[in-house]
């Protein structure tokens, strides 16, 4: 990205490990910014199920919204890290927030005269398709900010900052939706991605170096066509012997548990008979298990090292997932929620931060878009097959089949380059 390169920033990132995250005005204000944009987003993950719940009864319908919405991401994801690699990275991370806010703000304003269901079929998935695009290159400037040597502990503040405001925001969430419909919960999110619009403009963003070999017209060999572009990203990804199968195997357990949120809340409703705000208290107290993987995913990873932390936490995961629906009690669901999202959240961490240190940075956006796409791929197909399975079947059995399959895939990942990891960050990431 084309940022405002001054003297001030590149002395201070000049060596990035002489000073504290925390000295970074650049990095505590992107830090709060995503802080906010988090809380907003924990808005919609509550409000957007409950909106459909309300109008049909249907958790397939729920499951419907949430597959159009990946469908949508997967498709943004063959050309977001082209663009996100080829334009100023701030300008479209501002375009990507700003129109979030006006989808997102459409609909409270629409429902003060109608309730036309339809308006979220639209709406969603194409605010899902701007999330991607941000999403790619929201991994992309990770690193301009902070430089090399503190990309996982800035990730793991980040995950945290999300953590924080998720943990409070879906209570807020349910108890809003409570008192004045889910619609008014995503016009609080559409006035978070405003705020975010604006301050990311005052955030400084180093620029991405041009590839080796580059005209001078700043065009690296590997510019071309768009699907030329995408699939340097995933030529890349193939020819890694680590990030190879952490692609597929992440296809597995996204196609496993990208509609699980949507079960979680038919259950707690349905199954439990419960409200909205216990919807809220439940999603709230599951993410604080993500505040606890961004405490721990540094000492994890420099004691056990990436592979046996990945698959560790996927074990333990699996677990929860398979006594999700044996229990019928609220506080243990948003127990092992928890422990679930704390799981997803190790692994999180350390996925993200391993793409961020072994990839070139004006090859991060194809990179991040192509791991993204690829192990989105089977989302869409996961989130209809397992709320249509939990409707038809119930959720104890969905649950129990998710749990086990997902401790099958990370068992599986111990004979591939995952497994063969050491500890360490960037100079054991490729498996050696």
């Amino acid at each position: 990205m084309a940022g405002r390169d001054t003297s001030r920033r590149a002395a201070r990132t000049s060596s990035p490990g002489s000073s504290s995250l925390w000295a970074d005005p650049d990095y505590r204000l992107f830090l709060a910014l995503q802080g906010l944009s988090a809380l907003g987003d924990s808005f919609s993950h509550v409000a957007i199920p409950l909106l459909v719940l309300h109008q049909t009864g249907s958790v397939a319908q729920m499951g419907l919204v949430t597959g159009l919405t990946g469908l949508a991401s997967l498709v943004t994801g063959l050309f977001a890290g082209v663009v996100a690699d080829r334009v100023n990275r701030r300008r479209l991370l501002v375009l990507t927030d700003v129109a979030r806010c006006v989808l997102f703000g459409m609909v409270p304003l629409v429902w003060l005269f109608a309730t036309p269901l339809w308006l979220v079929y639209a709406v969603v998935p194409v605010a899902g398709a701007f999330a991607m695009l941000f999403q790619v290159t929201y991994v992309t400037v990770v690193p301009a900010i902070v430089g090399p040597g503190r990309i996982l502990k800035a990730n793991s503040h980040l995950f945290g900052a999300y953590a924080l405001a998720s943990a409070g925001g879906p209570m807020l969430a349910g108890l809003v939706a409570g008192a004045f419909g889910p619609a008014a919960a995503l016009g609080i999110d559409a006035a978070t991605f405003a705020v975010s619009a604006v301050g990311i403009l005052f955030v400084r963003i180093r620029p991405t170096p041009s590839p080796a070999g580059a005209d001078e017209r700043g065009e690296g060999a590997e510019r071309g066509g768009v699907r030329r572009e995408f699939l340097a990203g995933a030529r890349f990804l193939w020819q890694h012997p680590v990030l190879r199968p952490l692609t597929v195997l992440l296809a597995l357990l996204t196609f496993l548990t990208y509609g699980l949120t949507d079960v979680i809340v038919y259950y707690v409703k349905h199954g439990l008979g419960h409200g909205d705000s216990t919807v809220g208290s439940v999603l709230a107290a599951g993410t604080l298990g993500t505040l606890g993987a961004s405490f721990a995913v540094d000492r994890l990873r420099r004691r056990l090292g990436f592979g046996a932390s990945w698959i560790g936490v996927h074990l333990l995961a699996g677990g929860a997932v398979a006594c999700l629906g044996l229990t019928g009690s609220v506080p243990l669901v948003a127990v092992l929620a928890a422990v679930v999202l704390f799981c997803t959240g190790v692994a999180g961490i350390n996925s993200m931060s391993l793409r961020q240190e072994v990839t070139p940075s004006h090859l991060l956006g194809r990179v991040t878009s192509s791991f993204w796409t690829l192990h989105n791929a089977l989302g869409p197909t996961g989130a209809a097959a397992v709320t249509a399975a939990a409707g038809a079947w119930g959720v104890r059995a969905v649950c129990l089949t998710v749990g086990t399959c997902v401790v099958a895939v990370a068992l599986s990942a111990t004979v591939t380059g995952i497994g063969r990891t050491g500890g360490g960050r960037a100079a054991r990431a490729d498996g050696t």
